[in-house]
């Protein structure tokens, strides 16, 4: 039998929202290198059953465009959660105070 230690949900929080911040930094890095206006088919060599090579389009125009296209669209779609993910993370912290520690539990 395993045994699973009490964790509360809140904890995973933080290291959610890194790798969600850090997804959207590779995301945006991609778009912003791959622009649309620069797109070109992709062509790489086949070859034939009877030893010969002959050009064959691996990705088109079109198939690059709406990657591109949907890779947009769940950058935006992660980046409203990660803005709801901070909100939340803020809200928790006025509750407690926002406090640091006080004086006379600080290591002198």
């Amino acid at each position: 039998m395993k045994w699973k230690m009490a964790v509360k949900k809140g904890t995973f929080i933080d290291v959610e929202l890194e790798w969600a911040e850090k997804q959207l930094a590779e995301w945006k890095e991609y778009v912003d290198a791959h622009p649309l206006a620069e797109l070109a088919d992709r062509v790489q060599n086949k070859q034939t059953a009877n030893g010969g090579v002959i050009p064959m389009v691996v990705a088109s125009i079109e198939q690059q465009g709406k990657f591109l296209q949907e890779t947009m669209k769940n950058y935006l779609a992660l980046l409203r959660e990660v803005d709801m993910m901070r909100e939340k993370e803020e809200l928790k912290k006025e509750g407690r105070g926002g406090q640091g520690v006080p004086s006379r539990m600080k290591v002198s």
